[in-house]
Order: C-alpha cells, then structure tokens, then sequence
C-alpha cells in the first residue's frame, strides 16, 4: 500500500486570526496594542475596507477579523511564548484584564486572559 502523506515540514504558524465585533477595532487596539504591546501594521490595500486589523510582536503576527454575528472563542486560543511572564500578567490585570491559572503543563509557567469581548488567548513562559 503506498503511503499517501505528504512530505512536507510545516515551518512555522505565518499568523493567526481572531475575530472580534464589527465595530470594535478601537478596543482591539486598546488591548492589543497598549497591553500586550503589539503594533499595529499596515495591511496590504487589497485587504483594506474589511474591518479589524493587522498586528506584529516579535515573530508572531496576529490578524482580527470582523463579524456583525460575532461569537467569542472560549475554548480554542493562540498560545503564545513571552519571555517574562510576570510582567505581562500584570500588565493585564493592570489594565482590569484578569488572569486564570491555567492547568500546569510541563516546563511552562502559563495563564489565560480573556480579550475585551471575550476571546481566549494562553500566555506561556519556558521554565
């Protein structure tokens, strides 16, 4: 039987999107922006007019979409790797964003916070 699998390595995740409520990208930038300190980029002109926004920390990139029906994602999340986990907590909770524990899991200090309307996201620290 011939094994019909690809081949191919996956590299690395380009971005993730999340998709927040039409009408809410001054919030998203808010949160994402001046807590968890993203920046905000220019999305290609093609994709403009569409609502949400184009954000970048470090190697990750992160997309918000916008929905009329919007409808949180509580379960499934970006974990995302920070190097000081402290201090990003308690910007967060500074900011009136607070912190879940989240199960331990070998070598990995995490948490999980919530963005303004309600959407998962995991923080995690190597040990």
């Amino acid at each position: 039987m011939t094994d019909t699998r690809l081949a191919t390595e996956f590299l690395a995740f380009e971005h993730v999107q999340l998709i927040i409520p039409d009408g809410e990208e001054r919030r998203a930038r808010e949160f994402y922006v001046d807590v968890l300190g993203f920046t905000e980029i220019v999305r290609p002109e093609s994709l403009g007019g569409r609502g949400g926004g184009w954000f970048r920390n470090g190697a990750v990139n992160l997309h918000l979409g916008s929905e009329r029906d919007f409808h949180p994602t509580r379960k499934g999340h970006p974990a995302w790797l920070v190097p000081d986990l402290a201090a990003l907590v308690a910007r967060c909770e500074a900011a009136g964003h607070p912190i879940e524990p989240a199960v331990p899991l070998p070598g990995f200090e995490r948490v999980h916070v919530y963005d303004p309307f309600g959407n998962r996201l995991e923080l995690m620290e190597r040990r």
